[in-house]
């Protein structure tokens, strides 16, 4: 299973450089790199004159290191990270979908409905809550520990807590 290079902000712009201060916005990101999926932080300004190139991102503010830990991400953004990865074949993407699936689920934000069988490969069918469409997720038979592992990593990327 891939390790995700996890980092907080470091109250940096990645384009530039120059210190993001407390408070000020910026957009966090996830970066696809030979390493796998790696987050990034840039400043609104780098933002709008660069375009950088990300698997996605997110708007927010730069915490401030005194204060406590507010959640960054809301389920609507979980949602559409989720969408985003909908037609990734990686094994990291899958699981990382897989997990979000399961996270969106306690959140009720997702519904099981079904599996079935695709070749070796177990795939879930999923509701969105107050949709009549399914979603199909591959589960990738993770044990407990990875997906315990999985759920903090992701955590620590999107900055939240997915408990």
């Amino acid at each position: 299973m891939a390790e995700w290079e996890i980092n907080r902000p470091l109250g940096q712009c990645c384009g530039t450089g120059k210190d993001i201060p407390p408070g000020k916005e910026y957009f966090a990101s996830l970066v696809e790199t030979p390493e796998g999926l790696q987050r990034r932080d840039f400043s609104v300004e780098y933002w709008n004159s660069a375009k950088p190139q990300v698997y996605c991102y997110w708007k927010t503010q730069m915490p401030d290191p005194n204060e406590k830990k507010k959640l960054f991400i809301d389920d609507e953004m979980l949602m559409a990270f989720f969408n985003r990865l909908e037609d990734e074949t990686q094994q990291e993407k899958l699981n990382f979908r897989f997990v979000l699936a399961l996270v969106l689920m306690r959140k009720k934000k997702l519904k099981y409905e079904s599996s079935h069988r695709l070749d070796d490969t177990e795939v879930w069918a999923l509701r969105k809550t107050g949709e009549k469409e399914s979603v199909e997720v591959v589960n990738p038979e993770l044990d407990e520990q990875q997906i315990e592992q999985l759920t903090l990593q992701i955590g620590q990327i999107l900055q939240v807590e997915l408990e």
